[in-house]
């Protein structure tokens, strides 16, 4: 907003203790140890005085009045609005088995949480991770690295299925076990064990000794706020292509937001900060009245071990694949095309196929050109 040349009040609220930071570190170089919390925060503290920003951390908002332009907060205090814009995130999705409230069963969103499984790990040998998704990986490396036992269960037949081919997953499958890391499919907790702290996990007959459990099964969007004051939500705030709701002053942007992708031809709900950064930028501009519209190909990233996975659009719309480099040399990129057009891309330590491959995304390619390492990418848009 001030980048926009907003001159008027801005007020910044948060329920967390901490001023704004970064998630993408929590999971990784911040549960490693190697960055402190100053190096997560997306600004220091002296920026938001700076800009004049009222930053109001460790507060949480209970409702909106749309019809009053009100915003309640715990405790009753309301603040008035012109505009309101809902950047509420996502929260973890618990596992609802018995034993899910004992000392030593951790989920991972907040810098407090990774700060109890640092504080955990120092005391532990073995670790048991649930989920075989992008966060529980990324966990399993660090705690591998750190010395510890770690074993990853995964209910599903592969890890990181919802989100990747099965050669993928085969990838970060012998990635992980050549690291030492037991990863067991089809295997789902049913129950956490422990006399006030956990001991083990609990799969069907067998019991694996756990100090120490990570759960990682996906988020869920948070929405009451929205929903309580009459805004339109379906597996998410609905927004349109303005990242504007169904209330004309209330605009929403990040994890939280259903939202129209142009490129897609669909809606979809983005669990990515990349999404989250530029739908900020779209409401902040049209909430001065602008009118941008918000169109980006998704694009994420993944840190595990030294190997950076990064993404773009959805492999599963592709019915081809094309290998550029070689897989075994853990630096190559996977190409997904549909009617010989890219619709998305998997690349390993490949930045230059990562940076071009945003310009490829719909473009028809010949496929031996796309495979050729030798082969200028540039030649292909």
């Amino acid at each position: 907003l001030r980048q926009e040349k907003y001159e008027g009040d801005i007020t910044l609220i948060g329920d967390e203790a901490y001023i704004p930071y970064q998630r993408p570190p929590l999971s990784k170089q911040y549960l490693a140890g190697e960055h402190g919390t100053e190096k997560v925060f997306l600004r220091p503290e002296k920026f938001y005085g700076d800009k004049n920003i009222t930053l109001r951390a460790n507060t949480r908002a209970t409702a909106i009045d749309p019809d009053a332009h009100t915003v309640t907060l715990e405790g009753g205090e309301t603040l008035d609005y012109e505009k309101l814009l809902l950047t509420t995130g996502s929260r973890v999705r618990e596992i609802p088995v018995p034993g899910a409230d004992l000392a030593g069963v951790h989920y991972l969103r907040t810098i407090a949480d990774v700060d109890a499984i640092r504080e955990g790990m120092a005391a532990s040998k073995n670790i048991v991770v649930v989920g075989g998704g992008y966060i529980g990986l990324e966990v399993a490396a660090v705690c591998i690295e750190a010395g510890l036992s770690v074993t990853v269960l995964e209910m599903e037949d592969r890890i990181l299925q919802r989100v990747t081919t099965p050669r993928m997953s085969d990838y970060y499958h012998s990635l992980h076990t050549g690291r030492g890391v037991t990863i067991r499919t089809n295997t789902a907790a049913s129950a956490f064990v422990g006399d006030g702290q956990v001991t083990g996990v609990q799969c069907g007959d067998e019991v694996i000794s756990a100090d120490l459990v990570v759960v990682g099964i996906g988020i869920l969007p948070n929405v009451e706020l929205a929903e309580d004051a009459g805004l339109a939500c379906d597996d998410g705030i609905v927004v349109d292509d303005h990242c504007q709701t169904s209330n004309p002053d209330i605009y929403a942007a990040g994890d939280c937001t259903n939202h129209p992708n142009p490129i897609l031809n669909k809606r979809l709900r983005l669990e990515s900060v990349p999404n989250a950064m530029d739908q900020a930028r779209i409401a902040s501009a049209n909430m001065l009245g602008g009118d941008r519209v918000y169109s980006a190909v998704p694009w994420f990233w993944s840190d595990q071990y030294e190997l950076k996975l990064q993404m773009v659009g959805f492999s599963s719309d592709g019915d081809e694949e094309v290998v550029r480099g070689d897989v075994a040399s853990d630096a190559f990129a996977i190409f997904y095309l549909k009617d010989k057009k890219v619709v998305a891309v998997d690349a390993v330590n490949s930045m230059r196929e990562f940076m071009m491959s945003k310009k490829l995304i719909g473009v028809e390619v010949d496929t031996a050109k796309l495979a050729d390492p030798e082969a200028n990418l540039k030649d292909l848009t």
